[in-house]
């Protein structure tokens, strides 16, 4: 591992030119990876390690449009594709990527697949952590680990197509062969992570369930609605009111951010921009910071993965979850930001 300052907090972190891809190689040339379903992470994750030349079969449920991806990824019903358990059976490192709704469903005979000596992979704690409700208790003679890349699917598999990653955190829950770390390493160096930083099951939960419902994705999109709906209130049209509410921030200062940080976006926009930034930032953390203090507690106590698990476990999940989203998408706002995205110059010359 190697040393890094980060904001005066001194952390351990891998990056490939430590924990090289042909070190990777070497420690997996013996293993057999099964990459279990085709949740946002299966597809990414498969295509990669086969990429990086590890032995990678993927266990899909037989027949389906998951299959069918499957099979058009370039994976090969009875050689490189299987159902899922027969995927297991033949693997000797299962990562198990299906829906945290999902790994509750099939666990049963999932953990029938284990033998001794596997490992048990996972990109996420839901599972292991939140056992009570989850009863995903893996046997003792099997090493248990995650790597978690901090982006979705789609980004872990575009990263990696143009050379760069997105960066993962990686635990072991249970050593059991005593090789469980070095296993864990290289299959996040072989997934395509920018860099790996150590966390715990339980961290990892805690702060991935934190951030997708704070500033990543819920927060996020309650602001930009908020402010939209105000624009609008005031008499600004759609396409004012959303370049002011999201496409100046995708397409222009996020990207700032991104380059070299907050200040450096504050410090290319105008004077004006930055003294209104710089007072009321604190008044937007105040107000949000006991909504964010609610959200953690709910995320430690479970209530959280008991909702999600009690709502994506009906047989009309995907139904409503499609309404839910489709509403989303049809609203003004998102209606808009279709036409403008049509306007950008790149999109205008492929009409």
């Amino acid at each position: 591992m190697t040393q890094f300052n980060f904001g005066g907090v001194i952390e351990d972190v891998i990056t490939s030119e430590e924990f090289s891809l042909q070190k990777a190689r070497d420690v997996l040339k013996i293993e057999t990876v099964a990459v279990l379903g085709s949740g946002v992470q299966g597809p990414g994750q498969a295509l990669n390690l086969r990429d990086k030349g590890i032995r990678v079969i993927v266990g899909q449920r037989e027949g389906g449009q998951t299959w069918q991806r499957a099979v058009s990824d370039g994976f090969v019903p009875g050689e490189t594709l299987f159902p899922l358990e027969e995927a297991a059976k033949k693997a000797t490192i299962i990562q198990n990527l299906l829906s945290d709704a999902g790994q509750v469903a099939t666990w049963p005979s999932i953990k029938a697949c284990l033998d001794e000596g596997n490992a048990l992979y996972f990109s996420h704690g839901f599972g292991i952590v939140f056992k009570d409700q989850t009863k995903i208790i893996p046997p003792q003679n099997v090493d248990v680990i995650l790597v978690a890349p901090k982006g979705s699917g789609r980004n872990v598999r575009l990263n990696f197509l143009d050379g760069s990653g997105i960066n993962s955190s990686y635990a072991v829950f249970q050593d059991f062969t005593g090789r469980a770390e070095e296993r864990t390493q290289a299959l996040g160096i072989a997934v395509g992570s920018g860099y790996l930083f150590p966390t715990t099951f339980e961290n990892e939960v805690h702060s991935d369930l934190t951030g997708e419902r704070g500033i990543l994705m819920g927060c996020l999109a309650g602001v930009m609605e908020a402010q939209y709906s105000l624009l609008r209130k005031h008499g600004h049209s759609p396409s004012e009111a959303f370049n002011e509410t999201v496409e100046e921030l995708t397409q222009s200062l996020i990207r700032l951010v991104a380059e070299n940080g907050m200040d450096w976006m504050f410090s290319n926009c105008s004077t004006t921009a930055q003294r209104g930034a710089l007072d009321w930032a604190p008044k937007f953390r105040d107000a949000v910071a006991p909504v964010f203090d609610t959200l953690y507690e709910k995320v430690v106590s479970g209530e959280e993965t008991r909702r999600v698990l009690e709502a994506n476990s009906t047989p009309d999940y995907r139904e409503k979850l499609d309404k839910e989203l489709d509403t989303l998408k049809n609203s003004e706002m998102w209606q808009t930001g279709a036409t403008v995205r049509s306007l950008r110059p790149e999109n205008r010359k492929k009409i």
